[in-house]
């Protein structure tokens, strides 16, 4: 993770229009220097770029790229979306899992606009057998996205679950209450620039925020998801796991489409369980500005990347 400096440069340039004019236009080319990171502009070619992975041994979650939408009409046709998203993962066979962000479905209109289209998207989820991550965004959203969670559960939902961020100081608090309801946690660093007030600005108290959070949810929840591509990470949970003698299959390792997947292929040669978050959809550049922000090995091979696509 880079420190927070350089995370704030990242997402200024992900605001820059030039930038994302020229990225549209290198980055998704057939060999485009963002095809290692996102799977396609469409369902479709998200579907086909992950047909190897089951016989790897790895699991998915297709992420429809896309946030901050700021109209009823087009949180409504993001909802459409998804239940065409569905119907294609139904169709192709594959694994039957996706994520979303509730600023996609209308959050920033109001709450009951991203309930509806919630709901929306659960019906022919639930008739299907999907399990539909709700994702975190950043902090202004956090309490919204766990009392939207708390009404879907409440209502009998109980494919859903959501995203904890480490570097955010109430974590443990929302952790607690995740694992009281049964409701499946995805355990993540965080990758949005948030003020030193909400969230921890140092690496090593981002990491050990992480260590006692996997250890809670070890302890206490329900099937968790232990999202890093940090080898020390990944050690002290299996370290932690295997002390307290729980079985590989009581939780997963969670890395991103393109990346460490060196280290992917080497959990589930080790007999744990890894799930691959594959994203994909036309929306893809501030999300792409992300990873380059927290891994900056990343961003040596964007370079060359787009040095050859130009050459």
């Amino acid at each position: 993770m880079l420190d927070a400096t350089s995370k704030a440069l990242f997402h200024g340039l992900a605001q820059v229009s030039t930038l994302q004019q020229l990225a549209s236009k290198y980055g998704m080319a057939p060999a485009g220097f963002a095809r290692r990171f996102i799977a396609g502009e469409t369902i479709d070619e998200a579907i086909a770029a992950v047909a190897d992975l089951p016989g790897k041994g790895l699991h998915l979650t297709l992420d429809y790229l896309g946030e901050s939408v700021s109209s009823a009409a087009a949180a409504s046709a993001v909802a459409a979306d998804y239940v065409q998203i569905i119907n294609a993962i139904v169709a192709s066979g594959i694994e039957r899992n996706i994520s979303l962000k509730l600023t996609q479905l209308g959050l920033d209109v109001d709450k009951a606009t991203a309930v509806d289209n919630m709901r929306r998207v659960l019906e022919p989820a639930d008739a299907n057998g999907f399990f539909v991550r709700i994702d975190m965004e950043n902090s202004p959203y956090t309490d919204a996205t766990l009392e939207i969670l708390d009404t879907l559960w409440r209502q009998g939902h109980r494919n859903v679950g959501t995203v904890i961020q480490s570097y955010m100081k109430r974590s443990p608090e929302d952790v607690r209450r995740l694992n009281a309801i049964g409701a499946r946690v995805r355990l993540v660093k965080g990758a949005y620039k948030e003020p030193k007030e909400v969230a921890y600005q140092n690496k090593t108290e981002v990491d050990g925020a992480y260590l006692e959070l996997m250890q809670m949810l070890l302890d206490e929840g329900t099937y968790p998801a232990i999202a890093t591509h940090d080898a020390n990470m990944i050690d002290a949970t299996k370290a932690y796991a295997a002390s307290k003698g729980y079985a590989n299959d009581r939780f997963e390792f969670q890395m991103l489409y393109g990346i460490r997947r060196d280290l992917q292929m080497s959990l589930v040669k080790d007999g744990y369980r890894v799930r691959v978050y594959v994203p994909f959809g036309k929306q893809w550049y501030p999300y792409f500005m992300r990873r380059l922000g927290e891994r900056p090995a990343n961003v040596g091979f964007v370079l060359r990347g787009i040095l050859s696509d130009r050459s």
